[in-house]
């Protein structure tokens, strides 16, 4: 028994003495630490989750981790301290996120935006120079030259034959007074016969031939296209009928369809070029003439019209081609026009700043070319922005409740998390 007791007192003994090394170890690791200095566990409290979300559908939440019912990948957690970050310093979403999906981006930078704007056209007819051939009094179409719509013909060429019975007893009164030598009165029943309608080579044929003659012979006045013909042998027609329509074709029209948004760029009177696909390698100079006030519902464009001198008859119309309206070229602030976001009501572009935040920022743009867009105000030079990838860092945004950068560009004021502070849409821009 005095040896087991013996062996137990040792036990207890060691025991002891392990304790007290354990707690001089233990006070001298916390003497090594400098002052002020706290532990890892410490250093890195842990971060509070709100929920977690799909990325692809930011709008569910989810109490719990877990794989998105909607794609095959891993929620993403919420963190309280993101969103509170996010109302002063925009959306934090993870870079290996960004870069998964494909996520471009590119600086704002000053170059050079072509100012040519080319548009296609079609070649018209120039309604201005019609002519209307209508018959000067009442009779019978006695004969007809072989003409129909779409011939070409030149002045003067015959349409048809009229049998005027009116004009006979008119003529023949004339040249009685004309024998007779009174030269007031020829001089008065001449000037009946031109107020009948009779045409001036009639009169002079009546004169030369001393014979009434009741049939004429009705002509085109120019040159150019039949339009319309309405006259057949054997017909009636009565004073003022339309006979026929000559459109010349001296010169054409070219109509352009020129985008809205573009038209404030054009000035009548400005020179033009226009390329045919009939005529390749060769330009046909002209002036735009007229910009017209309608709008097409259908193309949202305004038709532009530019007059072409038509030497030879080579420009018919129906012909395509694409009108350059010449601008020089200007300097400007520009990003990529795929970076630029249309909501409706204002447009947005998405900054890349650091620490891989985003916020959106209200830009007024300019014109477009080349898949440049030229930025007038709100962004300024060498800021970044995403070019592509912009509808899941405007999700974010617009789920996150973060403040739009105005276009005078001070922050916007902080806005609670349930205000929509940026309404995206999440369709590609």
């Amino acid at each position: 028994m005095t040896r087991i007791a013996q062996n137990r007192s040792r036990l207890a003994l060691g025991a002891a003495g392990l304790l007290i090394l354990g707690a001089a170890v233990g006070v001298a690791v916390v003497r090594v630490l400098p002052a002020g200095e706290t532990s890892p566990a410490a250093q890195a409290p842990e971060r509070r989750v709100l929920y977690w979300y799909d990325p692809m559908a930011p709008d569910r939440h989810f109490d719990a981790p877990g794989k998105s019912p909607f794609m095959d990948m891993p929620l993403v957690p919420r963190y309280a301290d993101e969103a509170e970050a996010g109302q002063q310093a925009g959306v934090r979403i993870d870079p290996a996120l960004t870069q998964a999906l494909g996520a471009r981006y590119a600086v704002v930078q000053r170059g050079v935006l072509a100012g040519d704007l080319t548009v296609p056209a079609v070649v018209d007819f120039n309604q201005r120079d019609v002519a209307v051939v209508q018959a000067r009094a009442g009779g019978f179409v006695q004969r007809v030259y072989g003409r129909a719509p779409g011939d070409v013909i030149a002045a003067g060429a015959p349409l048809a034959d009229l049998l005027v019975p009116e004009w006979g007893g008119a003529q023949a009164e004339y040249l009685a007074v004309r024998s007779a030598g009174d030269e007031r009165l020829a001089q008065a029943a001449r000037q009946r016969l031109l107020l009948l309608g009779m045409p001036e080579a009639l009169v002079s044929a009546v004169e030369r031939s001393g014979r009434p003659r009741t049939t004429v012979t009705v002509t085109s006045p120019s040159g150019g296209v039949i339009r319309t013909l309405s006259v057949r042998a054997g017909m009636t027609v009565a004073q003022g009928q339309t006979l026929a329509e000559v459109n010349g074709l001296s010169t054409v029209w070219v109509n352009a369809a020129v985008p809205e948004a573009q038209a404030s760029r054009l000035r009548v009177g400005q020179a033009v070029e226009v390329a045919f696909a009939g005529f390749p390698g060769e330009r046909f100079s002209g002036r735009l003439g007229a910009l017209l006030p309608e709008v097409s519902g259908d193309s949202r464009t305004l038709t532009a019209r530019v007059e072409l001198a038509n030497r030879g008859g080579r420009l018919r119309p129906g012909m395509f081609g694409q009108v350059v309206f010449g601008g020089g070229t200007e300097e400007t602030l520009l990003v990529p026009s795929e970076a630029v976001i249309r909501t409706g009501t204002r447009t947005l572009v998405m900054l890349a700043e650091a620490d891989g935040r985003y916020r959106a920022a209200e830009v007024r743009i300019g014109r477009e070319a080349g898949g440049q867009t030229q930025i007038l105000q709100g962004l300024a030079e060498d800021e970044r922005v995403v070019a592509s990838g912009q509808f899941l860092i405007d999700s974010e945004a617009s789920l996150s409740g973060v403040a739009v950068r105005p276009l005078s560009g001070s922050p916007a004021p902080p806005r609670p998390a349930q205000a929509s502070g940026h309404a995206g849409h999440g369709g590609a821009h």
